[in-house]
């Protein structure tokens, strides 16, 4: 599969899929932790908000293939050292979702079920007289 130009450039500057989890190979447990800032920085000597933004991309792809990379505002991002520590990122990470499944319902005037429409099911009308057994 071809990589963007723009997916190149980042690579070429060290955000990239492996060099992120070479760096957080070597800070396991919240105690190790480090900031996306600093992440950054010892990564690409360098700093900038795109390169954050890259830097949560990495993550969250690294992420869906299954890697323990947790994360919280006092602690930064780390590899999980225990089950207590990957379960409170996933609290974490499920309660943000939740916050914004929240704000998307209040927005749109409807109750949570009802946003993907979990509880609305289409009801087939039914001739007089039809028998559904």
């Amino acid at each position: 599969m071809k990589l963007s130009l723009a997916a190149d450039l980042f690579a070429a500057k060290g955000i990239s899929h492996d060099n992120v989890l070479c760096a957080l190979s070597r800070r396991v447990g919240a105690a190790n932790g480090i900031t996306a800032a600093a992440l950054v920085r010892e990564l690409i000597c360098d700093h900038t908000l795109a390169d954050e933004r890259r830097l949560r991309s990495v993550i969250e792809q690294v992420r869906r293939e299954g890697h323990a990379v947790c994360a919280d505002p006092a602690n930064g991002y780390f590899m999980a050292a225990n089950a207590k520590e990957l379960d409170a990122t996933c609290e974490f990470l499920y309660g943000r979702a939740l916050t914004t499944m929240k704000q998307i319902t209040a927005m749109k005037k409807i109750a949570m079920p009802d946003l993907r429409g979990q509880l609305g099911l289409p009801l087939q009308p039914t001739i007089q007289g039809e028998s559904h057994e």
